[in-house]
């Protein structure tokens, strides 16, 4: 018996197991609507098909971030910090334990630059209460203190000569403009390096009463609270 006779003139279409139809047999539908053929491409296509994405780019770690950073974090800050100060000044502004000591106390007044994952710079501050540093601005944290010591600001020696430093800066000052409690920003620098923080916007105050064996320093400021108008502008 005819079996097209036997369905009143539909033709009846074969089951084929999913994934399997083929895109040229007709499929009778009731509606208006038509399924474009780049819809099953996804569902046929083979597993082991190469994707699109290049090779230089099979990673799930943004290629640059800027985050806070943890204890955790400690050994490749020190490692950067080792490299950059010791074969310029001998010293190191923090030790492993004081860069653990701050990052536990106040990780917030951290930015890190990562690329790929990997620490490329970094900053560390912590509070202080003080009109200017005194030794114990070198260890201390005061939480009630409405100024910033920045203690150390390193880029990895393969990332130098980039305006890297820069950057970092320009948006740690950034981020302090979004807290409410902080006035001002105070660090301390040999003398080779005041013209670059002149360009980030800090200040001189004058010679830093702090010495570190036969190393001078010049103590500088920069008024957070003086860009409380772009504050207000900066979505905080």
């Amino acid at each position: 018996m005819d079996l097209k006779k036997k369905a009143q003139g539909k033709e009846i279409p074969q089951i084929l197991p999913k994934g399997l139809m083929s895109s040229k047999r007709k499929v009778p539908f009731s509606g208006s609507l038509r399924m474009p053929a780049l819809g099953t491409v996804h569902f046929m296509k083979p597993l082991h098909m190469r994707s699109p994405v290049p090779q230089g780019r099979r990673h799930t770690l943004p290629a640059s971030e800027f985050r806070s950073l943890s204890p955790e974090d400690a050994i490749s800050v020190f490692e950067i910090e080792r490299e950059a100060f010791i074969s310029v000044s001998g010293e190191c502004p923090l030790h492993l334990d004081e860069v653990r000591h701050f990052l536990t106390l106040c990780p917030e007044l951290s930015l890190g630059w990562f690329e790929e994952g990997r620490l490329v710079a970094f900053i560390i501050g912590s509070l202080w209460d003080q009109e200017r540093l005194s030794l114990d601005a070198l260890t201390l944290h005061r939480p009630h203190g409405s100024t910033v010591h920045v203690h150390v600001l390193a880029v990895h020696r393969t990332f130098r000569q980039q305006g890297k430093g820069s950057i970092l800066m320009w948006r740690y000052l950034q981020y302090l403009r979004c807290l409410p409690y902080v006035r001002r920003a105070v660090l301390m620098c040999e003398d080779f390096l005041v013209p670059f923080y002149q360009r980030s916007g800090f200040h001189v105050l004058g010679p830093s009463e702090i010495t570190v064996g036969p190393l001078t320093f010049t103590e500088m400021f920069y008024p957070v609270r003086g860009h409380a108008f772009m504050r207000r502008n900066s979505g905080c």
